[in-house]
């Protein structure tokens, strides 16, 4: 039975933007008591700081079971998210105990959420990033309903164009062309988590294993896409360093060898990545955070 809590929205999350997200946000507590009545669940507390498209509250099931029930916002398809974790089954990532996707609602098994692998020395941390990805790239299986990188990219085209001003037109250009080289021969067609970082990568207590990924924003093709992410991990601390371009092309090199993929398409996935971000950033007005990721992807 539910307990007598309203869930608010983290700070983050309550600054969502987008189509219906002001409707989502309206509706959100009263989606959360129907679904914790449905499932009898016992609320605890919603988790902090959250994300920018879910929210997450901790819960206890009826057998005692500690869970988290995670609402996605519009625009973040629960039914891929499930599909893809139903297909890892625990293996490499958190499970799904329940699911509800045509409400963006999702029961998953409890990580420790507060525990990412960022809190590992960076070189502790890496390794146990490159263990967690290799558990995930597996077949999608026949009829899956994943989108492929071509696609995912295809559909960010147009913000990236419109974003080709003097200043990171070059890159841009640079990005594209990069793209189109690496989707006419991608060499696999393997399930990528699709937002791969230090941070997707969470604590577990289910014994499986220490770390489980989750998250995930799940996409099929090349395991590269997948690394490209994980390239410019601790930006703010890699643009600190000493020599950050020759930092990051080392970096480049260690996980292309990690797991034996091509260094260059590695280079230029992240490249691209980080070109896509940055735009991205600058059009939410976060300048800042688009401007490092443009200069990240000078370094490269």
């Amino acid at each position: 039975m539910a307990a007598a809590v309203t869930p608010c929205p983290p700070r983050r999350l309550a600054r969502a933007q987008g189509a219906g997200a002001a409707d989502w946000l309206a509706e959100l507590p009263g989606l959360v008591e129907r679904l914790l009545d449905r499932w009898e669940l016992t609320a605890e507390r919603v988790a902090e700081p959250g994300g920018r498209s879910s929210m997450t509250v901790l819960v206890r099931c009826a057998d005692g079971e500690r869970a988290a029930l995670k609402l996605c916002a519009p625009g973040a398809p629960a039914a891929l998210e499930e599909a893809a974790l139903r297909r890892w089954d625990g293996h490499g990532a958190v499970r799904v105990l329940r699911g509800a996707p045509d409400e963006g609602a999702l029961l998953l098994e409890r990580l420790r959420g507060e525990t990412s692998l960022r809190a590992l020395p960076e070189a502790k941390a890496m390794l146990e990033a490159v263990s967690a990805a290799r558990r995930l790239w597996v077949d999608p299986g026949a009829e899956h309903p994943f989108p492929t990188v071509a696609l995912r990219t295809a559909r960010s085209e147009p913000a990236l164009l419109a974003a080709a001003d003097e200043e990171a037109g070059p890159l841009v250009a640079e990005a594209l062309r990069l793209r189109e080289a690496l989707v006419a021969d991608a060499p696999e067609q393997l399930l990528l988590h699709g937002d791969f970082r230090q941070g997707a990568v969470l604590a577990s207590d289910s014994g499986r294993a220490p770390w489980l990924a989750a998250g995930p924003e799940p996409v099929v093709g090349e395991r590269a896409w997948d690394l490209a992410r994980l390239v410019r991990d601790r930006l703010h601390d890699l643009a600190a360093s000493p020599g950050a371009p020759a930092v990051t092309r080392r970096r480049v090199t260690r996980l292309a060898d990690a797991v034996e993929v091509d260094a260059e398409r590695l280079r230029g996935w992240a490249l691209y990545r980080a070109v896509e971000s940055g735009v991205g950033h600058l059009a939410a007005g976060r300048r800042a955070e688009g401007e490092m990721l443009l200069e990240f992807a000078t370094w490269l």
